[in-house]
């Protein structure tokens, strides 16, 4: 790093965590003094010199605090230190001193006071290696919180995306629905529009409401026919139905409006162009771990000017959501058929994480 670069914003670990970095150079300290066991005056200078660097311990966590806060750049931050833990390795000696007078020990007179300067290397260098155990744990914590901040907002990026696509679909199903009432009203077919438009209420509710971005089968299958009974109310006996659904499956979790926007370019693109009935396929079923879906209609059999463009927005809207929610993981493909047109998806099995029982 560039002495001049500011530091990295550090996150100061917590008192109790700061302490815990000062426990190896105790233990180290500690180590030191097993030699002088049995020689009381060399012992009492280790646990002087012990006592003394613990009591430093603070002095060091408040100091290299205020430079994170001040994001002093790191080379002026070492001498910062190297010189505060020399002043006092120093006071350590003094201390020293003291302590040979307290004890009543001998010490020439007049004291040669330059003699301080000597034996620091023990206390100092255990005050640095503090210093360096209290930056690493604040880097990695600094560390930590990084990554903690990228995940949350790598989530709300996620969380927003998701939320776009779906509501991107809404205007796009409304305006086809109030077409289709509209075509039921220039037709005078007054029950079907109240019935349409009853059950677009209902479905309206139960999308707008919906704040998952996945649910259980059962609940996207319901929102399923909820509209599907909408198009039955315009297209009648035209729309025929078949439902293939496997054992077990209706608690898997599956992306929430997932089969709607099939359903609906299935109707608009096949079924609505048709003048005979027409049969739209829904089969789904777990094969091992993956849950398996399909979407297949039958061709329209009246020429019809447009081509199935207006599918960009219903799949791509579906494929860009399976992409975010199972990146990897999942399996689409769309492409006519011998009979008409098939959706085919493939996503993880995922069951609902039950809750603790609490005794």
């Amino acid at each position: 790093m560039d002495s001049n670069s500011p530091a990295i914003p550090m996150v100061p670990p917590s008192w109790r965590v700061a302490w815990l970095a000062a426990v190896p150079v105790a233990l180290c300290l500690l180590v030191m003094a097993l030699p002088t066991l049995g020689h009381s005056q060399a012992l009492a200078y280790r646990a002087l010199y012990l006592v003394a660097n613990a009591l430093w311990v603070p002095a060091l966590v408040m100091m290299q605090r205020s430079l994170w806060r001040k994001s002093v750049a790191l080379w002026p931050s070492i001498l910062v230190l190297l010189a505060a833990t020399y002043a006092m390795s120093l006071a350590n000696s003094a201390l020293g001193v003291a302590l040979a007078l307290i004890m009543g020990l001998p010490i020439p007179m007049p004291f040669p006071w330059w003699q301080l300067l000597s034996g620091l290397d023990g206390c100092w260098l255990a005050l640095i290696a503090f210093c360096a155990a209290h930056a690493m744990i604040g880097h990695y914590a600094a560390l930590k919180e990084e990554q903690r901040r990228l995940g949350q907002a790598e989530l709300a990026a996620r969380e927003a995306e998701l939320r776009a696509l779906r509501y991107q679909l809404h205007p796009h199903f409304l305006f086809n629905a109030l077409n289709g009432v509209s075509a039921l009203v220039a037709e005078k077919r007054d029950d079907d529009a109240r019935t349409m438009i009853a059950q677009l209420g209902t479905f309206l509710r139960a999308t707008l409401d919906g704040c998952s971005h996945e649910v259980p089968l059962a609940e996207e299958l319901a929102l399923t026919e909820t509209y599907l009974s909408i198009e039955k109310a315009r297209l009648g006996e035209r729309l025929q139905l078949q439902w293939n659904v496997g054992a077990g499956v209706l608690d898997a979790i599956v992306p929430a409006l997932l089969l709607q926007p099939l359903v609906e370019n299935a109707i608009r693109h096949g079924i609505a162009r048709r003048s005979t009935p027409g049969r739209i396929g829904i089969d789904i079923a777990a094969r091992g771990d993956r849950l398996s879906l399909q979407v297949r209609n039958d061709g329209a059999d009246v020429a019809m000017e447009d081509s199935r463009e207006g599918d960009a927005l219903g799949q791509s809207n579906v494929r860009e959501r399976l992409a975010r929610l199972y990146p990897d993981r999942h399996r689409f493909s769309a492409g006519e058929t011998a009979s008409g047109y098939e959706v085919a998806i493939e996503i993880p099995l995922l069951r609902p994480v039950a809750a603790p029982v609490v005794a």
